[in-house]
């Protein structure tokens, strides 16, 4: 059996910033990192990149094994966690091997949701969550004619973008009743959809898949308008879910993910969660949420490294801010925080003949929410504001008017 004094299991952006934040105040204590993924770390967000060819597969690694033997950290990939003994502090891996830990984080990010449709497993399908998803899906493109896209999130929308870029004929099937249902409002996402639409995608929202059927060399689906979609590529986009299997009979609670508290402890000690796993604080509501996004990941494992390590620097994890920004066709689309608040107020800008668009949401002269297509801002600063609490009445005009410029100009002062 193998021993560690910290057990970190995940690979992405929560687990290498919790062991940078471990080796910040202990720089002894042995450190084992498993992953379930073949590849040495790297990150998901590149993944749609690497299917269009602009990131290289092989260059798309986080931290290389140099790294990991300066940091003298023992690397495990392909090892997936299989169980835990959280009352002997044995971690129980798929391949056989058993770790006991001192101290465990758990930071195993989500899996592919594959909807309940009748007759999906007999069609073949791409999703797109690791690396290796993504280098099939790349190989599949170029033979594609007719593709399908199910689900209109950021990872079906930036494959839909390649598939289109491709030469192949797309469908983008969204059971909302807009794109990015996630990220924008109605307004804005109307804006995404209709450069889809320049480009010749069809995008179908509002529909759901009854059932998938094989259909000579492609597949056939039906959807609850009717309406029959044929295809010869189907990439099943249509959300993820923590990977928690592991848990049964750990003591670990969990609801839509692991419930930590403000320091990413979960309900068991000497065991953290961190990441697209965490069900974790949110900035804007009492209840805990899950928010998958890079930068909650990077602070989570920050707070929980600390925290893991005993470091008298660690601090409470601040709360979970949403935030993103996606690329298409040339163009940027940016998100923070949330596009409504009880008691707030809205301040929209649209020119729709340029397709450009500001909304931004305060409350108490507060910002809680700021979103554009091609009117740039820094969304890192904004989510300072945010966070902050920051009083943007002395500038309101300003700020409505140049929130940019504004922004950053607060921001020089906050951060001497």
């Amino acid at each position: 059996m193998l021993q560690a004094r910290y057990l970190l299991v995940g690979s992405s952006h929560a687990a290498l910033e919790a062991l940078a934040a471990i080796r910040m105040h202990d720089a002894e204590g042995s450190v084992l990192l498993a992953t379930r993924d073949a590849a040495p770390p790297y990150s998901p967000t590149v993944l749609p990149y690497v299917v269009s060819g602009k990131s290289d597969a092989e260059r798309v690694r986080l931290r290389g094994a140099r790294y990991f033997e300066e940091q003298k950290v023992a690397l495990r990939c392909g090892s997936a966690l299989a169980s835990l003994d959280t009352a002997a502090r044995v971690a129980r891996f798929a391949d056989g091997e058993q770790v006991e830990y001192e101290r465990l984080l758990l930071a195993t990010g989500a899996s592919p949701a594959i909807p309940p449709i009748a007759g999906l497993k007999q069609v073949p399908y791409h999703v797109l969550r690791t690396l290796e998803d993504a280098l099939r899906l790349r190989a599949a493109l170029g033979s594609a004619r007719k593709a399908v896209v199910l689900g209109a999130g950021l990872v079906g929308m930036h494959a839909a973008e390649n598939l289109v870029n491709a030469g192949a004929e797309t469908t983008v099937v969204e059971m909302q009743p807009q794109v990015l249902p996630g990220y924008f409002d109605a307004q804005a996402a109307s804006l995404i959809a209709q450069a889809f639409g320049q480009r010749g995608a069809r995008m179908l929202c509002g529909q759901a898949v009854i059932s998938a059927a094989p259909r000579g060399q492609g597949f056939a689906l039906k959807l609850t308008g009717g309406e029959r979609v044929e295809g010869e590529l189907l990439l099943v986009a249509t959300g993820v879910r923590p990977a928690i299997d592991y848990l049964a009979g750990s003591g670990v609670a969990a609801e839509r993910g692991i419930l930590v508290d403000r320091r990413m402890r979960t309900s068991v000690a000497n065991v953290w969660a961190a990441g697209d796993v965490a069900q974790a604080a949110s900035f804007y509501r009492d209840a805990p949420v899950v928010n998958g996004i890079l930068p909650n990941a990077v602070e989570q494992g920050r707070v929980a490294g600390m925290d893991m390590a005993a470091d008298p620097g660690a601090r409470d994890f601040r709360g979970a801010v949403p935030i993103n920004t996606y690329h298409f066709f040339g163009r940027q689309a940016l998100s923070v925080g949330v596009d409504a608040i009880e008691g707030g107020e809205t301040h929209v800008q649209c020119d729709e003949a340029a397709g450009r668009y500001r909304k931004i949401v305060l409350k108490d002269d507060r910002l809680s929410g700021i979103f554009s297509i091609d009117a740039p801002f820094d969304p890192g600063i904004m989510v300072e504001l945010v966070l902050r609490r920051v009083d943007l009445g002395p500038v309101k005009q300003a700020f409505l008017d140049e929130p940019r410029q504004s922004a950053r100009r607060l921001m020089s002062q906050l951060w001497r």
